[in-house]
Protein backbone atom coordinates (compact mmCIF):
# COMPACT_ATOMS: atom_id res chain seq x y z
CA UNK A 1 0.00 0.00 0.00
CA UNK A 2 1.34 3.22 -1.14
CA UNK A 3 1.40 6.23 1.83
CA UNK A 4 -0.34 8.48 -0.08
CA UNK A 5 -2.94 5.69 -2.54
CA UNK A 6 -5.78 7.69 -3.60
CA UNK A 7 -4.79 11.36 -2.34
CA UNK A 8 -4.88 14.64 -4.41
CA UNK A 9 -1.94 17.16 -3.73
CA UNK A 10 -1.14 20.24 -4.70
CA UNK A 11 3.08 20.93 -4.69
CA UNK A 12 3.80 24.59 -5.33
CA UNK A 13 7.71 25.73 -6.81
CA UNK A 14 7.56 21.99 -8.34
CA UNK A 15 9.89 22.86 -11.55
CA UNK A 16 12.97 22.86 -9.38
CA UNK A 17 14.61 21.59 -5.95
CA UNK A 18 12.88 20.90 -3.48
CA UNK A 19 9.71 20.95 -4.95
CA UNK A 20 10.48 18.98 -7.91
CA UNK A 21 11.20 16.53 -5.31
CA UNK A 22 8.20 16.15 -3.46
CA UNK A 23 6.13 16.24 -6.65
CA UNK A 24 8.23 12.94 -8.10
CA UNK A 25 8.14 11.26 -3.92
CA UNK A 26 3.93 11.93 -3.68
CA UNK A 27 3.55 10.53 -7.31
CA UNK A 28 5.52 7.23 -6.56
CA UNK A 29 3.45 7.16 -3.40
CA UNK A 30 -0.04 6.90 -4.75
CA UNK A 31 -0.84 10.76 -5.09
CA UNK A 32 -1.96 12.77 -8.01
CA UNK A 33 -0.39 15.83 -8.34
CA UNK A 34 -0.92 19.41 -9.16
CA UNK A 35 2.22 21.05 -10.19
CA UNK A 36 2.19 24.85 -10.17
CA UNK A 37 5.17 27.17 -10.90
CA UNK A 38 6.41 30.09 -13.38
CA UNK A 39 8.37 27.89 -15.94
CA UNK A 40 5.55 25.59 -17.64
CA UNK A 41 8.53 23.77 -19.90
CA UNK A 42 9.64 22.28 -16.65
CA UNK A 43 6.53 21.04 -14.95
CA UNK A 44 5.39 19.72 -18.65
CA UNK A 45 8.71 18.15 -18.31
CA UNK A 46 8.03 16.84 -14.54
CA UNK A 47 4.63 16.02 -15.47
CA UNK A 48 5.90 13.65 -18.23
CA UNK A 49 7.95 12.00 -16.34
CA UNK A 50 5.63 11.09 -13.76
CA UNK A 51 3.32 9.70 -16.16
CA UNK A 52 5.76 7.34 -17.54
CA UNK A 53 6.23 5.78 -14.42
CA UNK A 54 2.67 5.56 -13.99
CA UNK A 55 1.64 8.49 -11.71
CA UNK A 56 -0.77 10.68 -12.21
CA UNK A 57 -0.25 14.42 -12.95
CA UNK A 58 -1.64 17.93 -13.96
CA UNK A 59 0.25 21.36 -14.36
CA UNK A 60 -0.90 24.93 -13.58
CA UNK A 61 1.49 26.89 -14.45
CA UNK A 62 1.68 30.74 -13.09
CA UNK A 63 2.95 33.60 -10.39
CA UNK A 64 2.25 31.81 -6.74
CA UNK A 65 1.46 35.99 -5.71
CA UNK A 66 -1.47 36.25 -8.02
CA UNK A 67 -4.27 34.69 -6.37
CA UNK A 68 -5.96 33.34 -9.44
CA UNK A 69 -2.86 30.64 -9.96
CA UNK A 70 -4.10 28.88 -6.66
CA UNK A 71 -7.93 29.10 -7.67
CA UNK A 72 -6.89 27.45 -11.06
CA UNK A 73 -4.58 25.10 -9.16
CA UNK A 74 -7.27 24.15 -6.99
CA UNK A 75 -9.97 24.12 -10.17
CA UNK A 76 -7.74 21.41 -11.80
CA UNK A 77 -7.10 19.57 -8.87
CA UNK A 78 -10.73 19.22 -8.59
CA UNK A 79 -11.43 19.11 -12.51
CA UNK A 80 -9.14 16.33 -13.12
CA UNK A 81 -8.45 14.44 -9.69
CA UNK A 82 -11.71 14.72 -7.70
CA UNK A 83 -10.88 17.21 -4.86
CA UNK A 84 -7.64 18.07 -2.64
CA UNK A 85 -6.35 16.58 -0.03
CA UNK A 86 -3.25 18.16 0.26
CA UNK A 87 -1.18 21.45 -0.41
CA UNK A 88 3.10 21.99 -0.01
CA UNK A 89 2.76 25.93 -0.39
CA UNK A 90 6.74 25.33 -0.96
CA UNK A 91 7.74 28.09 -3.87
CA UNK A 92 9.70 30.78 -2.18
CA UNK A 93 12.45 33.23 -3.19
CA UNK A 94 16.02 34.26 -1.41
CA UNK A 95 15.37 37.62 -2.16
CA UNK A 96 17.60 40.76 -1.98
CA UNK A 97 20.68 40.09 0.06
CA UNK A 98 21.15 42.82 1.66
CA UNK A 99 21.60 44.98 5.33
CA UNK A 100 18.05 46.19 6.28
CA UNK A 101 18.50 49.87 5.77
CA UNK A 102 19.28 49.20 2.06
CA UNK A 103 16.68 47.04 1.29
CA UNK A 104 13.88 49.42 -1.06
CA UNK A 105 10.38 48.75 -0.23
CA UNK A 106 9.65 46.93 -3.68
CA UNK A 107 12.29 44.57 -2.93
CA UNK A 108 10.98 44.17 0.59
CA UNK A 109 7.39 43.44 -0.40
CA UNK A 110 8.51 41.02 -3.37
CA UNK A 111 10.08 39.09 -1.01
CA UNK A 112 7.50 38.85 1.75
CA UNK A 113 4.64 38.86 -1.16
CA UNK A 114 6.23 35.56 -2.70
CA UNK A 115 7.46 33.83 0.44
CA UNK A 116 4.66 34.65 2.83
CA UNK A 117 1.26 36.46 0.95
CA UNK A 118 1.61 33.70 -1.63
CA UNK A 119 1.16 30.96 0.73
CA UNK A 120 -1.64 32.97 2.29
CA UNK A 121 -3.70 33.29 -0.74
CA UNK A 122 -2.60 29.23 -1.21
CA UNK A 123 -4.11 28.46 1.74
CA UNK A 124 -6.82 30.62 1.14
CA UNK A 125 -8.04 28.60 -1.95
CA UNK A 126 -7.06 24.96 -0.84
CA UNK A 127 -9.41 25.13 2.27
CA UNK A 128 -12.63 25.21 0.89
CA UNK A 129 -11.59 22.43 -1.39
CA UNK A 130 -10.29 20.73 1.83
CA UNK A 131 -13.54 21.07 3.95
CA UNK A 132 -15.46 19.54 0.94
CA UNK A 133 -13.62 16.40 1.41
CA UNK A 134 -13.71 15.90 4.80
CA UNK A 135 -10.01 17.42 5.73
CA UNK A 136 -6.69 17.59 4.51
CA UNK A 137 -3.01 18.43 5.21
CA UNK A 138 -1.25 21.91 4.44
CA UNK A 139 2.35 22.00 4.22
CA UNK A 140 4.72 25.18 4.25
CA UNK A 141 8.22 25.17 3.72
CA UNK A 142 9.66 27.62 5.99
CA UNK A 143 13.45 27.55 6.92
CA UNK A 144 16.01 28.46 9.90
CA UNK A 145 16.72 31.29 8.90
CA UNK A 146 14.52 33.72 10.99
CA UNK A 147 13.46 30.86 13.30
CA UNK A 148 16.77 29.92 14.70
CA UNK A 149 19.19 32.18 13.28
CA UNK A 150 19.26 35.13 11.25
CA UNK A 151 21.66 35.80 8.62
CA UNK A 152 23.62 38.74 7.04
CA UNK A 153 21.79 40.54 4.17
CA UNK A 154 18.72 38.03 5.01
CA UNK A 155 16.39 40.02 7.20
CA UNK A 156 13.44 40.21 4.16
CA UNK A 157 13.81 36.38 3.72
CA UNK A 158 13.95 35.57 7.35
CA UNK A 159 10.84 37.91 8.67
CA UNK A 160 8.97 36.33 5.82
CA UNK A 161 10.06 32.37 6.49
CA UNK A 162 9.40 33.53 10.43
CA UNK A 163 5.55 34.64 9.21
CA UNK A 164 5.04 31.31 8.22
CA UNK A 165 4.32 30.41 11.48
CA UNK A 166 1.95 32.24 12.67
CA UNK A 167 0.36 31.66 9.32
CA UNK A 168 0.33 27.78 10.51
CA UNK A 169 -0.86 28.53 14.01
CA UNK A 170 -3.87 30.51 12.95
CA UNK A 171 -5.15 27.95 10.43
CA UNK A 172 -4.59 25.69 13.12
CA UNK A 173 -6.50 27.76 15.80
CA UNK A 174 -9.56 27.95 12.40
CA UNK A 175 -9.68 24.77 10.97
CA UNK A 176 -8.37 21.99 13.45
CA UNK A 177 -11.76 20.74 14.56
CA UNK A 178 -12.77 20.61 10.81
CA UNK A 179 -9.58 17.71 10.21
CA UNK A 180 -7.16 20.46 8.42
CA UNK A 181 -3.59 20.18 9.95
CA UNK A 182 -1.28 22.56 8.88
CA UNK A 183 2.54 22.58 9.75
CA UNK A 184 5.38 24.13 8.96
CA UNK A 185 8.74 22.18 7.64
CA UNK A 186 11.76 23.63 8.12
CA UNK A 187 15.25 22.50 6.01
CA UNK A 188 18.66 23.73 6.78
CA UNK A 189 20.98 24.15 3.50
CA UNK A 190 19.55 21.93 0.92
CA UNK A 191 21.67 20.91 -2.64
CA UNK A 192 19.25 23.09 -4.82
CA UNK A 193 19.95 26.51 -7.53
CA UNK A 194 18.70 28.32 -4.52
CA UNK A 195 22.05 26.80 -2.77
CA UNK A 196 24.71 29.35 -4.95
CA UNK A 197 28.13 27.31 -6.01
CA UNK A 198 30.16 24.53 -4.15
CA UNK A 199 31.92 27.48 -1.86
CA UNK A 200 28.34 28.55 -0.46
CA UNK A 201 27.27 25.22 -0.05
CA UNK A 202 30.40 24.40 1.68
CA UNK A 203 30.33 27.31 3.99
CA UNK A 204 26.53 26.37 4.83
CA UNK A 205 27.37 22.71 5.28
CA UNK A 206 29.39 24.42 8.42
CA UNK A 207 26.69 25.46 10.52
CA UNK A 208 24.93 22.22 10.31
CA UNK A 209 25.67 19.17 13.33
CA UNK A 210 25.74 16.93 10.29
CA UNK A 211 28.19 18.92 8.74
CA UNK A 212 26.57 18.58 5.41
CA UNK A 213 23.68 20.03 3.82
CA UNK A 214 20.62 18.08 2.25
CA UNK A 215 19.97 16.56 -0.28
CA UNK A 216 16.25 17.69 -1.88
CA UNK A 217 14.93 14.06 -1.38
CA UNK A 218 15.69 13.91 2.52
CA UNK A 219 13.76 17.25 2.65
CA UNK A 220 10.68 15.82 0.62
CA UNK A 221 10.75 12.54 2.95
CA UNK A 222 10.04 14.98 5.58
CA UNK A 223 7.41 16.49 3.52
CA UNK A 224 5.59 13.13 3.32
CA UNK A 225 5.71 12.28 6.59
CA UNK A 226 4.02 16.00 7.54
CA UNK A 227 1.69 15.52 4.46
CA UNK A 228 0.43 11.52 4.97
CA UNK A 229 -1.90 10.02 7.40
CA UNK A 230 1.49 9.25 9.66
CA UNK A 231 1.05 12.75 11.14
CA UNK A 232 -2.75 12.34 11.61
CA UNK A 233 -1.97 14.22 15.39
CA UNK A 234 0.44 16.79 13.99
CA UNK A 235 -0.91 19.90 13.44
CA UNK A 236 0.28 23.73 14.29
CA UNK A 237 3.97 22.19 14.29
CA UNK A 238 7.15 22.84 12.79
CA UNK A 239 9.44 20.04 11.69
CA UNK A 240 12.98 21.00 11.50
CA UNK A 241 14.55 18.73 8.50
CA UNK A 242 18.27 20.52 9.18
CA UNK A 243 21.16 18.41 9.88
CA UNK A 244 21.25 19.43 13.54
CA UNK A 245 21.58 23.24 12.47
CA UNK A 246 18.84 24.96 15.12
CA UNK A 247 20.26 22.32 17.91
CA UNK A 248 23.70 23.53 18.15
CA UNK A 249 23.08 27.34 17.68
Amino acid sequence: MMILEGKVAIVTGASTGIGHAIARMFAVQGAAVVLVARRASRLDDLADAIRREGGRAAVAAGDIRLPEVHDAAVSIALREFGGLDIAINNAGTVGSIKPLADIAPEEWNDTLNTNLTAAYLGARSQIPAMLERGGGSIVFTSSFVGTSVGLPGMAAYGASKAGLMGLVKGITADYAAHRIRANALLPGGVDTEMAGDQSQKDWAAGLHAMKRIAQPDEIASAALFLASSLASFVTGSALWADGGNAAVK
